[in-house]
């Protein structure tokens, strides 16, 4: 059972630079594909971006260039680098993790964590 704990969320002006932390604990993260995922005010969650176990990456086409995701395998973590932030980038955060085979599906992705808020403001 593996438990996520995202952190570094906040108030941001546009064009400025939040990053998030996920802190996993509680399984072998090395062994797991991780995600994060975003729900905006009033919309569905949607995928944000991936990273494997091998560490390559994917990305959705609005954040390519801005975000980074990557991952320390040694300190259970996983981090989300957002640069060059826009409003429509205002959603809760959520780090996710998943066994199997790599995914941008929500329903794919067996452990969450709580989410942060982000908040971009014009």
């Amino acid at each position: 059972q593996v438990q996520l704990v995202e952190s570094g969320g906040g108030l941001v002006q546009a064009g400025g630079s939040l990053r998030l932390s996920c802190a996993a604990s509680g399984g072998t993260f090395s062994r797991y594909n991780m995600a994060w995922f975003r729900q905006g005010p009033g919309k569905d969650r949607e995928f944000v971006t991936n990273i494997r176990t091998d560490g390559s990456t994917y990305y959705i086409d609005s954040v390519k260039g801005r975000f980074t995701i990557s991952r320390d395998n040694a300190k259970n973590t996983v981090l989300l680098q957002m640069n060059k932030m826009k409003p429509e980038d205002t959603a809760v955060y959520y780090c996710a993790a998943v066994r199997g085979a790599i995914s941008s599906r929500l329903s794919d992705y067996n452990y969450w964590g709580q989410g942060t808020q982000v908040t971009v403001s014009s």
